[in-house]
């Protein structure tokens, strides 16, 4: 791949306002590598909005010299391309970018710097045997879910474009390749705290802790104890990030310590999915034999994740082993009151619970009981009552959700005594619980139907109906009302696959 005078390869002239402060680093925090080039590249998707917000010229991304650069055919004008390195619980000591490769940063319309990456561009060092490509399915995939939660006003990645790289790849068949263009406030993880703590490299991990405040936290920089400091603000944006997640019925499926982001954004969406009928033991994970990451374990595997954090943490916090280890034990301490805080609260949004009551995580707790015992659909149960909230002429449509209706009437009953104390009238409650209680959630047997489209009929107009539904979760739409619909028996979709 060769590069012109001012350093860019080939004649491209649209500009990326890249600043490339990772890359700064000492290389043993990187690999340095270009993306290998595919043969017939076609856009299958360019989020116009997203470009927009990072400062990028969308109309010049979509045309073929755009194109070159969203494939990896071509790298960008100052861009500096890294595979970055990081380990995993199961990986430890080295695990890293085995298939996507770091082009910069830009600093957006926010002042938000960003991360632009492409994933599946072609192997690095850190691929274990792998090709380091990714087949269209899970391009897809993370684009339509990682946009949907970034509409459902969760913290996460987002998608950038993809792109058909007109070739294939090989995993239990030959399938269609792609490349995602994956956008992240940054792509530092726990697991890359744990690659230096497993070479006791503290220099590392001082210089890694130093950079992490400074471009996540700088608040932190001003406390006495900085990664102290650090590591209580990362437990808080864990905890909340994942009552988060519960509210709304996602279940990660793979949250190993490489997947969890030290930015407190929602990363790799690999075997994730959201539940259908309310089961809190759900998993989907194909390579999950266990429910280790099981819907409710959630919390608990947050919790292990951090305390591998602290763990790195360790020689920061204090010289004297003992006094660290006590340090971290205290800030690891406050993840469940943190975690409970935010989920209870979540729910009682979801209740349409503007006051606190000691009471409150009682009754949200047996309407969930009461939703596992009789598979009643989590999203559209707290859909439904939201309307019911205007008033009990609307409970019908709750109760059908349940096997045993006279289960949920029992405790409408509770809810609506409850509700009596609240200040706000009924119009005004549907419309806040409507405001957190979404309609449309990437069901599972859509997503696939999308994917089974585009491998089989190279048919992308079912992702991007879906992706235009996605984009409003809260919002009404007459037109697509099945969109919200749960699947039918014969539609269920039981296991999902990681991306590798």
């Amino acid at each position: 791949m060769s590069r012109g005078p001012d350093g860019e390869t080939g004649p491209m002239t649209i500009h990326f306002p890249f600043d490339n402060t990772y890359a700064r680093l000492p290389k043993r925090f990187f690999a340095r590598i270009a993306p290998t080039s595919v043969t017939a590249p076609r856009l299958i998707r360019l989020n116009r909005d997203l470009a927009l917000r990072l400062r990028l010229d969308p109309d010049r991304l979509s045309c073929p010299e755009g194109l070159e650069l969203l494939c990896g055919n071509r790298v960008p004008n100052a861009a500096e391309p890294i595979a970055m390195a990081y380990a995993g619980h199961q990986f430890v000591p080295q695990l890293g970018d085995g298939r996507a490769i770091l082009l910069g940063e830009v600093v957006d319309r926010d002042g938000i710097r960003r991360d632009i990456q492409l994933k599946g561009s072609g192997p690095t060092p850190f691929s274990r045997r792998g090709d380091g490509r990714a087949a269209v399915g899970p391009v897809l995939r993370e684009y339509l879910v990682s946009e949907a939660m970034a509409a459902l006003g969760l913290p996460t990645t987002r998608a950038l474009a993809a792109v058909l790289t007109g070739e294939t790849v090989l995993r239990e068949m030959m399938l269609p390749g792609a490349v995602l263009t994956r956008v992240a406030s940054s792509h530092v993880r726990v697991g890359t705290f744990q690659f230096f703590a497993v070479r006791q490299d503290v220099e590392g991990l001082r210089l890694l802790a130093d950079y992490v405040i400074g471009r996540h936290y700088p608040q932190a920089a001003e406390s006495d104890n900085p990664y102290r400091a650090l590591l209580d603000q990362v437990i808080a944006a864990q905890a909340d990030l994942i009552a988060r997640w519960l509210h709304i019925g996602f279940i990660h499926g793979v949250m190993n310590t490489d997947n969890m982001s030290i930015a407190g954004e929602t990363i790799d969406y690999g075997p994730c999915a959201f539940m259908d009928a309310y089961d809190p033991a759900t998993v989907f994970s194909s390579i999950d034999q266990h429910g280790r990451y099981a819907y409710c374990n959630q919390p608990r595997i947050g919790l292990w994740n951090l305390t591998r954090l602290a763990e790195a943490l360790l020689p920061l916090l204090f010289e004297d082993e003992e006094k660290a280890v006590a340090e971290a034990n205290e800030a690891l301490g406050a993840y469940s009151g943190k975690f409970e805080a935010a989920y209870h609260a979540g729910l009682r949004r979801k209740l349409g619970l503007l006051t606190k009551r000691e009471e409150d995580p009682t009754l949200a707790g047996d309407l969930l009981r009461a939703m596992a015992e009789n598979q009643a659909d989590f999203t559209l149960t707290f859909r439904r009552l939201s309307d019911a909230a205007a008033g009990p002429e609307a409970d019908e449509a709750v109760r059908n959700l349940f096997i045993n209706p006279l289960a949920y009437d029992a405790w409408a009953a509770r809810w609506r005594e409850r509700l009596s104390h609240e200040p706000q009238d009924g119009a005004s409650r549907q419309a806040a619980m409507r405001a957190v209680n979404p309609a449309y959630i990437p069901r599972n047997h859509r997503v696939e139907a999308v994917i089974q489209a585009a491998v089989e009929r190279d048919d992308f107009a079912p992702f991007e109906e879906l992706l235009m539904v996605l984009s409003q979760p809260y919002e009404d739409q007459p037109a697509f009302a099945h969109y919200a619909e749960p699947p039918e028996p014969h539609e269920r979709v039981h296991r999902t696959f990681c991306g590798t």
